[in-house]
């Protein structure tokens, strides 16, 4: 059984901000992947990475057990332009946005020559299929470990630890968690004892972007910090509640804190 370790005195070491509580890594993709091999040469913990965008920011914030949650991760990166560019106002540094798509493709390229291997979790057999064949395309020496798309209802006990069984068989050095947020942070957390995994990243839609099934935002885009209305008119069944509801509300609260009229523990 792996035990999951606290941050470490490396990610502890780092510059951070915190966002109406919750706290945000103001470092790039290729920082946190030398982080990441870090620990997979070192085998002593699991630790795990959030990638957080104002979805997440205001879900900690409104749920204090979510934030305590972030908090047990050992790097929470910001995966939104506007995310990125508050923590790094606040961290007194520049802004570093890191998607949960391109630490993805960024650590899959970097890791297919040392042969560490990768195992993903969530979204659909369609998605996992039409992702793996993308990375076996472009990374061939690249070693999938597995994949496994779970139904889309509450697991039994016993299903839910014939997967955590099943990931620990395929001894992957990256488990990729796909379940969207907070599922996935959620996930994580309460399997934490019982995963065997060095690494464990939380990608929310990744697999879907790295898929093709969802197109990804032209650059122009993602710059002027407008991505959240490009996947909104993609997706809007999936996304109206987080663009109509999250939205104002990160607005409103990062004002508010950045005004100094209201403090957020």
């Amino acid at each position: 059984m792996t035990r999951p370790t606290t941050p470490n005195a490396q990610s502890q070491a780092l510059p951070i901000a915190h966002l109406l509580g919750v706290p945000v890594h103001v470092i790039g993709a290729e920082e946190a992947i030398g982080l990441m091999e870090q620990w997979i040469e070192q085998r002593d913990g699991l630790r795990w990475i959030a990638l957080t965008g104002s979805h997440g920011v205001v879900e900690g914030y409104k749920h204090p057990q979510f934030q305590a949650i972030l908090k047990s991760a050992a790097l929470s990166l910001p995966d939104g332009r506007w995310t990125a560019r508050l923590a790094g106002w606040r961290g007194g540094c520049a802004p570093r946005q890191v998607r949960g798509t391109d630490l993805l493709w960024k650590c899959c390229e970097s890791f297919s020559p040392k042969a560490y291997r990768h195992f993903f979790y969530g979204d659909t057999e369609e998605v996992l299929a039409l992702m793996t064949r993308q990375l076996r395309e472009r990374f061939p020496a690249l070693r999938i470990a597995g994949t496994y798309s779970p139904p889309y209802r509450e697991l039994t006990p016993n299903e839910d630890a014939e997967i955590a069984n099943l990931i620990n068989a395929a001894a992957p050095d990256v488990l990729w968690v796909g379940l969207g947020l907070p599922k996935q942070e959620r996930w994580i957390y309460e399997h934490r004892h019982c995963l065997q995994v060095p690494v464990v990243v939380a990608v929310g839609a990744a697999f879907k972007f790295a898929s093709g099934a969802v197109k990804s935002a032209p650059p122009w885009v993602s710059d002027w910090g407008l991505e959240w209305a490009w996947r909104f008119a993609h997706e809007p069944r999936r996304l109206w509640h987080r663009v109509v509801i999250y939205g104002p509300q990160f607005v409103t609260h990062a004002l508010l804190e950045l005004s100094g009229l209201k403090k957020y523990e």
